[in-house]
């Protein structure tokens, strides 16, 4: 990070860049439906199907929020009964091909330590 994004994150700590960018991934389901949404658009119902084991509930907060970051578009389409289709914002695929496709890389490759290290710490009494 230069020195002008420390100022920026200093002066500025509620609106601060790195908080928001870090927001993406405080909720679970964010990053997954994106990465879901990378195969092209989808409505949510074959969205829902294709990610499996989250409610609709927790599907549609998470397309709300999406869709107010700029990340996901929601597009109407003419049909009886009316359709909804989602699909990534050059944004959200700026995010999907970038970011989340290193972030992917790394956990192919530190994955199995990542998964490893959550184990011990379960085992063994912690301070």
């Amino acid at each position: 990070m230069t020195r002008a994004d420390q100022s920026h994150c200093v002066e500025l700590k509620a609106d601060c860049r790195v908080r928001a960018a870090t927001d993406l991934f405080t909720h679970r389901w964010d990053p997954v439906v994106l990465v879901a949404l990378g195969e092209g658009a989808q409505r949510r119902r074959d969205l829902r199907w294709a990610i499996g084991g989250l409610s609709d509930k927790v599907l549609t907060e998470s397309l709300r929020r999406l869709v107010r970051q700029g990340l996901v578009g929601r597009r109407s389409l003419p049909a009886a009964p009316p359709h909804v289709e989602y699909r990534l914002t050059a944004l959200g695929e700026s995010l999907v091909r970038g970011p989340l496709r290193a972030l992917a890389r790394w956990i192919d490759e530190h994955g199995d330590e990542l998964l490893a290290a959550e184990e011990h710490a379960d085992r063994v009494d912690l301070p």
